[in-house]
C-alpha cells in the first residue's frame, strides 16, 4: 500500500474525539510513508488529517471539482491538488490513487463515496481493503443496519467482512495489510 483514501466530514462535528482521531490517523499515515488522499478541503475533519498529515512531513494529495473550489475550501498547502469537472470524477481519481479507503465520521458524502467504494469491491471491480475508524461507536447503528440488511436476505453475511472496523487507527491499518477480498458472487438468488 502506498496511498490511502478517506473519507470524512466537512464539519469537526459534536466531538472532540474526532479531532483526534482525524490527527492520529493522520500522524500513522505519514509515520508509515502512506499518502494521504481526500477530497481537498481545509475545512472539518478533512483539514484536519490534511494539515496533520503535511506537519509530521507525508504527503497529500486532494481532488476536488471545480464547483466547490469556487467556494474558497480548497486546502493551499497540499502536495499536490487535482481539480476535476465532477463529483463523479472526483471518486473515479480517488479511487484510482488509492490503495485502500477509510471512513472517519462523516455525512452524506462520507458515506456515499465509501459506499460506491465498498460496491466497487462487492462487484470486484478492485480488491482494495474498506474500513470505517469507528470513533466513538459513530458507525455502531449502520453496523446493526447492515446486519439487518442480511437478516433480510438482502445482502450476504459474507460481504460483511469486506468491512474493516476498529476504534483504532493502528488496528484499523494493520488489518489493512493482511485484508483479502472474499471470493463469493454477489447475487444471493442465482
Amino acid at each position: 500500500m502506498k496511498r490511502i483514501c478517506v473519507f470524512c466530514g466537512s464539519s469537526r462535528g459534536s466531538r472532540p474525539e474526532y479531532v483526534q482521531a482525524a490527527k492520529q490517523l493522520g500522524r500513522l499515515l505519514a509515520r508509515k510513508k502512506l499518502d494521504l488522499v481526500y477530497g481537498g478541503a481545509r475545512v472539518g475533519l478533512m483539514g484536519e488529517i490534511a494539515d496533520t498529515v503535511l506537519a509530521e512531513g507525508g504527503e497529500a494529495v486532494g481532488v476536488m471539482p471545480e464547483f466547490l473550489l469556487d467556494k474558497g475550501i480548497a486546502h493551499e498547502g497540499l502536495s499536490d491538488l487535482r481539480i476535476v469537472a465532477s463529483m463523479h470524477e472526483r471518486k473515479r481519481v480517488m479511487a484510482e490513487l488509492a490503495d485502500g479507503f477509510i471512513a472517519l465520521p462523516g455525512g452524506f458524502g462520507t458515506l456515499e463515496e465509501f459506499f460506491e467504494a465498498l460496491t466497487w469491491a462487492q462487484l470486484r471491480m478492485h480488491p482494495k481493503p474498506c474500513g470505517f475508524l469507528n470513533t466513538c461507536q459513530f458507525y455502531r447503528r449502520l453496523l446493526e443496519f447492515l446486519d439487518h440488511a442480511v437478516d433480510e436476505q438482502l445482502l450476504k453475511k459474507e460481504f460483511l467482512s469486506m468491512i474493516i472496523v476498529a476504534e483504532n487507527p493502528e488496528v484499523l491499518l494493520e488489518n489493512f495489510e493482511i485484508y483479502s477480498p472474499p471470493s463469493i458472487e454477489k447475487w444471493i438468488d442465482l
